[in-house]
Formats: structure tokens, sequence, C-alpha cells
């Protein structure tokens, strides 16, 4: 019989996260379920770990970095499961998650997709759901009449209905990393579906752990870089040279400010950080 839930995780680099994550998928008890875990050419002892602590855990090794997106979309073609639930590797899974999942998505047949609540270390809650997308306040009718209030959802923790994943054509692969889950939000809307939140199905979340070694800046520029690839997708010339008009005004604003007002701040630290975001985001919009 096949799974009634495929979990799919991407790692990169965070061997002692999975460590903690498959523990905690493995506990799961109801639904019966399997593991795929996609490792892009991580240079950690990642895929040693996963062969000599997880046996059960479906392991595909790829020799080189495919990016978020296409490691997913990777996995997705070996998947059997009724739904796909997409987790990421810096997450621990508390108790009932999947059967609290379960009896959710069987019971909403209008929801196509939904997250789950989501939590920091410390256990204050993270921000997970979106009802605008970016530049939505500028859009021409290209986001009318989509079903449901909710925009998009936090990819960190997802559950969808395999046949509608599938039809789709699963994640954008024009995407490498970032802005993947507000085009996929958009996607299944598109599709005829609704998004939701199961507010007691619940993770722990440690955020942004396969890019801790990459520079601050070098991260805005690939989600800038998201951002603009999400507008060329989906937004007419129109509502682009709006979205654009405005953050030029509002980054020239903000330089000129920051540029002023940095002479009298004791500790500088982040307001040069800012001052780089938005020189890169005025670099970006032009």
């Amino acid at each position: 019989m096949p799974p009634t839930i495929s979990v799919i995780i991407v790692n990169y680099n965070t061997a002692d996260h999975l460590a903690r994550c498959l523990p905690s998928v493995l506990a799961q008890q109801g639904p019966s379920f399997e593991i795929l875990v996609v490792d892009n050419a991580s240079q950690d002892n990642s895929v040693e770990m996963i062969r000599s602590q997880f046996p059960s855990v479906t392991l595909i090794s790829s020799p080189q970095n495919l990016g978020f997106a296409k490691a997913n979309n990777l996995a997705l073609e070996q998947a059997r499961g009724q739904y796909i639930y997409f987790l990421n590797p810096d997450t621990e899974v508390r108790k009932n998650t999947f059967s609290t999942m379960l009896s959710f998505m069987d019971s909403t047949p209008k929801v196509g997709m939904a997250g789950t609540a989501i939590f920091y270390p410390n256990n204050t809650p993270q921000s997970s759901v979106e009802y605008h997308y970016p530049g939505q306040r500028y859009t021409h009718n290209e986001l009318n009449n989509l079903p449901g209030q909710i925009a998009w959802l936090l990819g960190a923790s997802l559950i969808v209905r395999s046949k509608i994943i599938k039809k789709i054509g699963g994640f954008s692969e024009d995407y490498f990393l970032y802005g993947e889950d507000i085009d996929l939000g958009l996607s299944v809307r598109k599709a005829g579906w609704e998004l939701a939140v199961i507010e007691n199905a619940e993770i722990v979340h440690w955020e942004g752990q396969s890019e801790r070694q990459t520079l601050p800046i070098e991260v805005w520029k690939k989600k800038f870089k998201a951002e603009m690839l999400f507008y060329q997708k989906h937004y007419s010339q129109q509502t682009i040279r709006a979205i654009k008009r405005a953050n030029i005004r509002q980054a020239r604003w903000r330089i000129v400010t920051l540029t002023l007002t940095m002479p009298f701040m004791g500790d500088k630290t982040e307001a040069r950080a800012k001052l780089a975001r938005y020189k890169l985001a005025l670099h970006a919009y032009h």
C-alpha cells in the first residue's frame, strides 16, 4: 500500500539540524508516511549520517546543488503519498502534527495546500502566512478572482494534495532559492484551490540555516532576484513599472536619510546594513 503522506526534505549542509528533524518525523504516529531527503551536494557529513543513522529514509544524493525548487521536484517524481509534506531540515515536528494535518485536509476539500503553525526555538510564533503578494497594491487585475483569502504560506512546512502539486508541475524551477513558496501559493490558487493554516499542527523552525555561511548582502541579492522574477512571471509591464517607480523612490529617500543621520548614531552597524540593502534595491529596481 502506498503511504498516506510523502515527506520531502531538501538538505544543504545542515546535518546537525537534520539529525534532530528526522527523529521528530519518525516519531509521528497515525498516518503512514515515507521520507525522501534530497541532499544538494552538501560538504558536511549529511549523506553519511543519513545512510548510517536513518536507513528507512530514501536518500537522493545530488552531485550538484540543484537549488530548492528543482531538488523538491526531484523527490516529487518518486513520492507515492496521497499528500506531499514539504519540510525544511532546520525544523522539529511536534507531537501529533501528522495526524492533525491529515484530519484537517480530509475534512476541508476546498483547501489544496496548507501550512502549519511555526515557532522559533524560544517558542515565540514565527510569521508564516501572508495575505498579499509582493507589489500587489500596484497590480492591474492580474490577481482577481482567486479562491480564499491567504496569498501564500512559508515554505518551511507545507502539506499539499499530491494530485494538485503534480498537476501544476511542482515548484517553479525558475527559482533557485527564495520566492518559490510565493509562486507555489499563487499557482495552487490559480488552479482553483484555497490555502489554509492548520493552527494546531506545530513545528519549530531554526530558519535560514542552509544560508548561515552566506553574507547578508548576498542573501538580499538572491531575494531581490527572486522578487523580480515573480513580477516578471505574473504581472503586466504596467504593474512592474509602477512597482519599480515606487521602490526606487523609497530607496532614494532612505539612502538620503540614513546618510544624513548616520554620523549622529552611536552603533552604526544596523544603519550600515540598511544602507547597503537600499543601495542594492536601487540597483535592482533600475
